[in-house]
C-alpha cells in the first residue's frame, strides 16, 4: 500500500485531525497496455452483452449474405420486393442492407428501372473462382473416395481434340486389368465416357467423330446399335439417363457406368467413370456404384457452380 498524509492542520474544523488517504499500489508491469482495466473486473453482464453484441454481427452477415445468394440465384437482377420475397425477409429490412452493399459495389442499382444487380466487386469475386474452377484437380477428392469405399477403377477424362480423353486414372489395391491410362482417348460410341459426351454436348465436331466411328465398325458392334437411327437413339438414352452404361462394348469383360460433370453454365466439361470386371461390376445406373459415381458428379459440378435449379 501507498500511504499518503495530508495535514490540514491550519485548515481543519474542530474536532477534525489528520486526514490519511490509502491508495492501492498500482503495478504497471502486470497490466496490457491495451487494456483499461483488467479481465477479472468484466461482470457476467458485461460477459453477456460482448456475446450477444457477436452474435449480432454474425447474423448480420448471416443476413447480408443471404441477400447477395438471393441475388444471384434470381439471375443476378430483381427488384427489391422481388428480393425480400426470395429470401423471405421484409424488403424494409432487405432495403437496409441494400444500402451497405451498394457502398462496398458488391450490389449496383440500376437509376431507370430501380433493380438491383451485381456489382463489380461481386464480379470480381465470381471470376477469381472461376479461375480456381479447374474440373480435374476438383475431381481427385472424388475419385480417390470412388476408389477406397468402391474398391473400383476410376477415372476422369474431358474432350479433347481427338476424342474424351483420360486425365486422370485411379486404381484399387487389386486394379482390374485395362489398356486404358491417364492420356488414352476413348470412342464415343463404345465407352461410357464417350456416350455420355456424344449424348449430352451438343457440338459438330462431336457429331463429325461419332460418324466415323460407325462408318469404321463392324457388324458386331453395329448391331449393338438402333439399326434405324444409331447415333440419335443412343443420344436420347443418354440425354433421359444423364449417365450412360456399358457391359463388354468398348473391352471384352469390362464394364463401366459414367456420370457427367457440368460447369457453371451447365456444360458437360468431364465425365466420371467407374469399370470393374463385368463379372463382379454392376454397371447399371442406379447400383450401388452407378449411384455413388452419379453423387461424386454432382458434387464435382457444384464445386464449379453448376446449379440444378437453376439450370432447370
Amino acid at each position: 500500500m501507498i500511504e499518503l498524509r495530508v495535514n490540514l492542520e491550519a485548515d481543519r474544523p474542530p474536532g477534525r485531525g489528520l486526514i490519511c488517504l490509502l491508495l492501492p499500489t498500482i503495478n504497471t508491469t502486470a497490466m496490457p497496455a491495451s487494456r483499461s482495466k483488467p479481465a477479472a473486473s468484466e461482470t457476467p453482464a458485461d460477459a453477456s452483452l460482448r456475446t450477444r453484441e457477436r452474435r449480432q454481427r454474425v447474423q448480420s452477415a448471416v443476413t447480408g449474405m443471404a441477400v447477395l445468394k438471393g441475388l444471384a440465384r434470381l439471375g443476378g437482377r430483381a427488384s427489391l420486393t422481388a428480393l425480400a420475397a426470395h429470401i423471405d425477409e421484409s424488403p424494409a429490412k432487405v432495403h437496409r442492407y441494400l444500402v451497405s452493399l451498394l457502398e462496398e459495389g458488391l450490389v449496383a442499382q440500376e437509376s431507370g428501372t430501380q433493380q438491383y444487380h451485381l456489382g463489380y466487386e461481386a464480379l470480381q469475386i465470381g471470376m477469381a473462382a472461376m479461375r480456381q474452377a479447374d474440373p480435374i484437380r476438383l475431381a481427385e477428392a472424388s475419385l480417390v473416395r470412388l476408389r477406397e469405399t468402391l474398391e473400383v477403377t476410376c477415372f476422369v477424362a474431358v474432350m479433347g481434340n481427338k476424342g474424351p480423353t483420360i486425365m486422370r486414372f485411379e486404381e484399387p489395391g487389386l486394379p482390374v486389368t485395362v489398356n486404358v491410362r491417364a492420356g488414352s482417348v476413348m470412342p464415343l460410341l463404345w465407352s461410357a465416357t464417350g456416350r455420355v459426351f456424344l449424348g449430352l454436348l451438343d457440338e459438330t465436331r462431336v457429331q463429325a467423330q461419332a460418324r466415323e466411328e460407325l462408318a469404321e465398325a463392324g457388324p458386331v458392334r453395329l448391331a449393338l446399335l438402333d439399326q434405324d437411327d444409331p447415333i440419335g437413339a443412343l443420344r436420347r438414352t443418354v440425354q433421359v439417363d444423364d449417365c450412360a452404361w456399358v457391359r463388354d462394348t468398348n473391352l471384352t469383360g469390362i464394364s463401366a457406368v459414367a456420370a457427367p460433370v457440368r460447369d457453371y453454365t451447365g456444360r458437360v466439361c468431364a465425365v466420371l467413370t467407374a469399370l470393374g470386371a463385368t463379372g463382379g461390376f454392376d454397371p447399371s445406373i442406379d447400383g450401388p456404384v452407378g449411384s455413388a459415381l452419379r453423387h461424386e458428379a454432382r458434387v464435382v459440378s457444384a464445386a464449379l457452380g453448376f446449379n440444378p435449379d437453376a439450370a432447370g
